[in-house]
Protein backbone atom coordinates (compact mmCIF):
# COMPACT_ATOMS: atom_id res chain seq x y z
CA UNK A 1 0.00 0.00 0.00
CA UNK A 2 0.99 3.88 -0.66
CA UNK A 3 1.30 6.52 1.86
CA UNK A 4 -1.55 8.55 -0.04
CA UNK A 5 -3.75 5.73 -2.63
CA UNK A 6 -2.86 1.78 -3.22
CA UNK A 7 -1.93 2.17 -7.14
CA UNK A 8 -2.68 -1.44 -8.47
CA UNK A 9 -2.64 -2.74 -12.40
CA UNK A 10 -5.19 -4.27 -14.76
CA UNK A 11 -3.88 -7.49 -14.20
CA UNK A 12 -4.90 -7.44 -10.56
CA UNK A 13 -8.35 -6.75 -10.55
CA UNK A 14 -10.63 -9.77 -9.36
CA UNK A 15 -14.43 -9.17 -9.31
CA UNK A 16 -15.93 -7.66 -5.95
CA UNK A 17 -13.04 -4.96 -5.87
CA UNK A 18 -13.78 -1.27 -5.26
CA UNK A 19 -11.82 1.00 -7.06
CA UNK A 20 -11.18 4.40 -7.45
CA UNK A 21 -9.19 6.86 -9.82
CA UNK A 22 -8.44 10.63 -8.82
CA UNK A 23 -9.54 12.94 -11.03
CA UNK A 24 -7.34 16.12 -12.13
CA UNK A 25 -5.61 17.72 -9.32
CA UNK A 26 -6.47 15.25 -6.77
CA UNK A 27 -9.41 17.07 -5.57
CA UNK A 28 -11.70 14.11 -5.73
CA UNK A 29 -11.69 10.59 -6.62
CA UNK A 30 -14.64 8.34 -8.04
CA UNK A 31 -15.31 4.97 -6.80
CA UNK A 32 -17.23 2.03 -8.14
CA UNK A 33 -16.82 -1.64 -7.94
CA UNK A 34 -15.19 -4.25 -10.28
CA UNK A 35 -17.60 -6.76 -11.46
CA UNK A 36 -15.31 -8.62 -13.84
CA UNK A 37 -16.03 -8.63 -18.30
CA UNK A 38 -14.62 -5.73 -17.55
CA UNK A 39 -16.97 -3.50 -16.35
CA UNK A 40 -17.70 -1.29 -13.07
CA UNK A 41 -20.75 -0.47 -11.39
CA UNK A 42 -20.48 2.88 -9.51
CA UNK A 43 -22.85 5.80 -8.52
CA UNK A 44 -23.33 8.83 -10.29
CA UNK A 45 -25.87 11.99 -9.87
CA UNK A 46 -27.89 11.54 -13.05
CA UNK A 47 -25.22 9.89 -14.96
CA UNK A 48 -22.71 12.88 -13.88
CA UNK A 49 -19.66 11.65 -11.73
CA UNK A 50 -20.03 14.66 -9.50
CA UNK A 51 -22.12 17.71 -8.80
CA UNK A 52 -24.14 19.61 -6.46
CA UNK A 53 -26.73 21.69 -8.36
CA UNK A 54 -24.92 24.63 -6.81
CA UNK A 55 -22.26 27.23 -6.92
CA UNK A 56 -20.21 24.27 -5.67
CA UNK A 57 -19.58 22.72 -9.30
CA UNK A 58 -17.64 26.06 -10.53
CA UNK A 59 -14.59 24.09 -8.25
CA UNK A 60 -15.49 20.72 -9.35
CA UNK A 61 -16.03 21.01 -13.49
CA UNK A 62 -12.02 21.36 -13.69
CA UNK A 63 -11.55 18.11 -12.61
CA UNK A 64 -13.96 16.50 -14.46
CA UNK A 65 -13.19 14.09 -17.00
CA UNK A 66 -13.90 15.24 -20.89
CA UNK A 67 -16.00 12.76 -22.17
CA UNK A 68 -16.84 12.02 -25.74
CA UNK A 69 -19.87 13.01 -27.29
CA UNK A 70 -20.47 9.26 -28.83
CA UNK A 71 -21.74 6.97 -25.96
CA UNK A 72 -19.64 4.23 -25.76
CA UNK A 73 -22.01 0.67 -26.90
CA UNK A 74 -19.82 -1.05 -23.93
CA UNK A 75 -21.46 1.40 -20.91
CA UNK A 76 -25.13 1.24 -19.54
CA UNK A 77 -26.70 5.00 -19.13
CA UNK A 78 -28.34 5.22 -16.00
CA UNK A 79 -32.19 3.75 -15.50
CA UNK A 80 -34.91 6.66 -15.16
CA UNK A 81 -34.70 7.54 -11.57
CA UNK A 82 -31.38 6.90 -10.57
CA UNK A 83 -27.72 7.40 -10.98
CA UNK A 84 -26.66 3.93 -10.82
CA UNK A 85 -24.64 3.42 -14.11
CA UNK A 86 -22.47 0.18 -15.77
CA UNK A 87 -19.29 1.20 -17.74
CA UNK A 88 -16.46 -0.48 -19.35
CA UNK A 89 -13.32 0.17 -17.24
CA UNK A 90 -12.00 2.38 -19.67
CA UNK A 91 -14.62 4.73 -19.52
CA UNK A 92 -14.63 4.76 -15.72
CA UNK A 93 -10.85 5.71 -15.57
CA UNK A 94 -11.41 8.19 -17.88
CA UNK A 95 -7.46 8.62 -18.45
CA UNK A 96 -6.95 7.87 -14.20
CA UNK A 97 -5.02 5.85 -13.03
CA UNK A 98 -6.60 2.47 -11.30
CA UNK A 99 -5.97 2.00 -7.37
CA UNK A 100 -7.98 -0.28 -5.39
CA UNK A 101 -9.94 0.73 -1.69
CA UNK A 102 -8.29 -1.27 0.82
CA UNK A 103 -10.62 -2.99 3.87
CA UNK A 104 -9.70 -4.57 7.41
CA UNK A 105 -6.64 -2.30 7.57
CA UNK A 106 -5.35 -1.34 10.88
CA UNK A 107 -5.61 1.82 13.21
CA UNK A 108 -1.86 2.45 12.08
CA UNK A 109 -1.91 2.18 8.27
CA UNK A 110 -5.23 3.90 8.63
CA UNK A 111 -4.31 7.05 10.53
CA UNK A 112 -0.92 6.87 8.20
CA UNK A 113 -3.19 8.02 5.24
CA UNK A 114 -2.98 11.71 4.32
CA UNK A 115 -5.96 11.42 2.35
CA UNK A 116 -9.53 9.80 3.23
CA UNK A 117 -11.51 7.55 1.15
CA UNK A 118 -8.61 5.22 0.43
CA UNK A 119 -9.26 2.89 2.84
CA UNK A 120 -11.06 1.34 5.79
CA UNK A 121 -10.84 -0.19 9.29
CA UNK A 122 -14.06 -2.21 8.27
CA UNK A 123 -14.24 -5.76 6.72
CA UNK A 124 -15.74 -6.29 3.15
CA UNK A 125 -18.10 -9.33 2.62
CA UNK A 126 -17.28 -11.62 0.24
CA UNK A 127 -17.16 -10.53 -3.24
CA UNK A 128 -19.41 -12.38 -4.65
CA UNK A 129 -21.90 -11.11 -2.29
CA UNK A 130 -20.56 -7.45 -3.24
CA UNK A 131 -20.80 -8.21 -6.76
CA UNK A 132 -24.68 -9.29 -6.06
CA UNK A 133 -25.27 -6.10 -4.48
CA UNK A 134 -23.82 -4.12 -7.08
CA UNK A 135 -26.09 -5.88 -9.34
CA UNK A 136 -29.05 -5.39 -7.48
CA UNK A 137 -28.70 -1.31 -7.00
CA UNK A 138 -27.62 -1.14 -10.67
CA UNK A 139 -31.67 -2.51 -11.54
CA UNK A 140 -32.89 -0.88 -8.22
CA UNK A 141 -31.43 2.50 -7.33
CA UNK A 142 -29.27 3.58 -4.12
CA UNK A 143 -31.47 6.57 -3.70
CA UNK A 144 -30.66 9.89 -4.69
CA UNK A 145 -27.04 11.10 -5.16
CA UNK A 146 -25.95 13.68 -1.93
CA UNK A 147 -22.08 14.89 -2.42
CA UNK A 148 -21.77 14.66 1.45
CA UNK A 149 -24.42 11.47 1.93
CA UNK A 150 -24.65 9.36 -0.48
CA UNK A 151 -22.36 9.91 -3.18
CA UNK A 152 -20.02 6.80 -5.05
CA UNK A 153 -18.14 6.16 -2.11
CA UNK A 154 -21.06 5.67 0.24
CA UNK A 155 -22.34 3.65 -2.52
CA UNK A 156 -19.02 1.33 -2.96
CA UNK A 157 -18.96 0.72 0.85
CA UNK A 158 -21.91 -0.63 1.32
CA UNK A 159 -21.79 -3.15 -1.51
CA UNK A 160 -18.59 -4.09 -0.01
CA UNK A 161 -20.10 -4.04 3.34
CA UNK A 162 -23.79 -3.78 3.66
CA UNK A 163 -23.37 -1.27 6.19
CA UNK A 164 -25.35 1.73 6.48
CA UNK A 165 -25.76 4.83 8.43
CA UNK A 166 -28.70 4.88 10.14
CA UNK A 167 -29.22 8.37 10.67
CA UNK A 168 -29.53 9.86 7.46
CA UNK A 169 -29.10 13.65 8.88
CA UNK A 170 -25.12 13.24 10.16
CA UNK A 171 -22.37 12.37 7.35
CA UNK A 172 -22.76 9.53 5.44
CA UNK A 173 -19.82 6.65 5.23
CA UNK A 174 -17.52 8.58 2.74
CA UNK A 175 -13.66 9.42 3.75
CA UNK A 176 -13.87 11.54 1.12
CA UNK A 177 -16.36 13.94 2.62
CA UNK A 178 -15.06 13.45 6.01
CA UNK A 179 -11.62 14.93 5.02
CA UNK A 180 -13.22 17.79 3.21
CA UNK A 181 -15.37 18.41 6.47
CA UNK A 182 -12.02 17.21 8.78
CA UNK A 183 -9.88 20.19 7.24
CA UNK A 184 -11.33 22.85 8.74
CA UNK A 185 -12.34 21.43 11.39
CA UNK A 186 -9.09 20.81 12.41
CA UNK A 187 -8.36 24.00 12.12
CA UNK A 188 -11.20 25.62 14.00
CA UNK A 189 -10.60 22.79 17.15
CA UNK A 190 -6.97 23.65 17.03
CA UNK A 191 -7.70 27.70 17.36
CA UNK A 192 -8.55 27.26 21.37
CA UNK A 193 -5.81 25.38 21.82
CA UNK A 194 -3.45 27.92 20.27
CA UNK A 195 -2.73 29.13 24.11
CA UNK A 196 -1.24 25.84 25.36
CA UNK A 197 0.99 25.49 22.45
CA UNK A 198 4.38 27.36 22.51
CA UNK A 199 4.88 28.05 18.66
CA UNK A 200 3.12 26.96 14.71
CA UNK A 201 4.90 24.20 14.62
CA UNK A 202 2.60 22.99 18.07
CA UNK A 203 -0.06 24.61 16.51
CA UNK A 204 0.12 22.09 13.31
CA UNK A 205 0.87 19.46 15.23
CA UNK A 206 -2.51 19.35 16.97
CA UNK A 207 -4.33 20.65 13.94
CA UNK A 208 -3.26 17.28 12.39
CA UNK A 209 -3.82 15.32 15.25
CA UNK A 210 -7.20 16.22 15.40
CA UNK A 211 -8.02 16.08 12.07
CA UNK A 212 -6.44 12.53 12.32
CA UNK A 213 -8.94 11.79 14.98
CA UNK A 214 -12.09 12.99 12.97
CA UNK A 215 -11.49 10.65 10.42
CA UNK A 216 -10.77 7.81 13.02
CA UNK A 217 -13.95 8.26 14.52
CA UNK A 218 -16.18 9.03 11.39
CA UNK A 219 -14.88 5.80 9.81
CA UNK A 220 -17.56 3.28 9.17
CA UNK A 221 -15.26 0.97 10.44
CA UNK A 222 -15.90 2.59 14.34
CA UNK A 223 -19.42 4.11 14.36
CA UNK A 224 -21.69 2.87 15.98
CA UNK A 225 -24.82 4.70 13.76
CA UNK A 226 -24.73 2.24 11.31
CA UNK A 227 -26.67 -1.10 10.73
CA UNK A 228 -26.34 -4.37 8.17
CA UNK A 229 -28.93 -4.10 6.13
CA UNK A 230 -29.75 -6.05 3.33
CA UNK A 231 -30.02 -4.08 -0.80
CA UNK A 232 -33.69 -5.67 -0.71
CA UNK A 233 -34.24 -3.79 2.80
CA UNK A 234 -32.73 -0.69 1.62
CA UNK A 235 -34.70 -0.11 -1.66
CA UNK A 236 -37.79 -0.85 0.18
CA UNK A 237 -37.24 1.43 3.16
CA UNK A 238 -36.33 4.08 0.12
CA UNK A 239 -39.34 3.34 -1.71
CA UNK A 240 -41.57 3.75 1.45
CA UNK A 241 -39.88 6.92 2.56
CA UNK A 242 -38.18 5.33 5.81
CA UNK A 243 -34.98 6.35 4.37
CA UNK A 244 -35.02 9.68 2.67
CA UNK A 245 -31.68 11.18 1.38
CA UNK A 246 -31.73 14.56 -0.57
CA UNK A 247 -29.65 16.75 -2.92
CA UNK A 248 -27.80 19.51 -0.63
CA UNK A 249 -29.40 22.83 -1.08
CA UNK A 250 -26.30 25.14 -0.74
CA UNK A 251 -27.41 27.74 -3.39
CA UNK A 252 -28.21 29.71 -0.05
CA UNK A 253 -24.74 29.58 0.98
CA UNK A 254 -22.84 31.07 -2.01
CA UNK A 255 -20.46 33.51 0.41
CA UNK A 256 -19.13 30.11 1.94
CA UNK A 257 -17.24 28.60 -1.14
CA UNK A 258 -14.40 30.64 -2.10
Amino acid sequence: MGLLSNRIGRSSLKPGDHIYSWRAAYIYAHHGIYIGDNKVIHFTRRGQEVGTGTILDHILVSSIPNRSPVPCTNCTPPSEGHGVVSSCLDCFLAGGILYRFEYAVSPAVFLAKARGGTCTLAVSDPDDIVVRRANYLLTNGFGCYNVFKNNCEDFTIYCKTGLLVVDQSTMGQSGQAVSIIGGPLAAVMSTPLRLVTTNVYGMVATAVGVYCASRYAADIGMRTDVMKVSAEDLTTRLTTGLLQVVEPNLAALPATVS
